[in-house]
């Protein structure tokens, strides 16, 4: 095989392997107004001295749309929105029917106070926040040595 027929195989190999990845990833939803319609957020985590924080990027939502639920040490974050759109004219109808969802859990950690998690939705943004408990907060680190 030459150098070249194998370049051009290369393209269509990937091609083969990353489509169907691209459709989960996309949960099978077809592009809509240049954009994909609502999938699985990533997520941010981060960690201050007094909390965990934890953001997802949903734009195009409402708090209502959200359901944020804690089943023993599992965080649950899910979120459906339906929209449907009708135009009538003389000489036609047109209705269009829109229905989105996703789910994302994750296991907190021993140290977070439950009773305390503080959870906002603004610009697009859900941003939760995981208070530690005061002894893990007032915790030194130190560095170890390696034996």
């Amino acid at each position: 095989m030459s150098l070249t027929s194998l370049r051009e195989r290369i393209p269509s190999r990937l091609s083969d392997f990353f489509n169907p990845w691209e459709e989960w990833l996309h949960n099978g939803k077809a592009l809509f107004d240049g954009e994909w319609a609502l999938s699985v957020p990533a997520a941010n985590i981060s960690e201050d001295k007094k909390s965990y924080h934890l953001t997802l990027a949903a734009p195009g939502l409402k708090k209502e749309d959200f359901d944020v639920r804690l089943d023993g040490d599992r965080l649950t974050i899910s979120a459906e929105k339906e929209e449907s759109k009708e135009e009538k004219d003389a000489k036609y109808s047109r209705k269009e029917y829109n229905y989105s969802s996703f789910s994302r859990s994750f296991t907190l950690p021993e140290e977070v106070l439950k009773d305390k998690i503080d959870i906002k939705y603004d610009n697009g943004v859900l941003s939760i926040s995981l208070p530690k408990s005061e002894q893990t907060q007032n915790s030194t680190s130190r560095k170890l040595t390696v034996n």
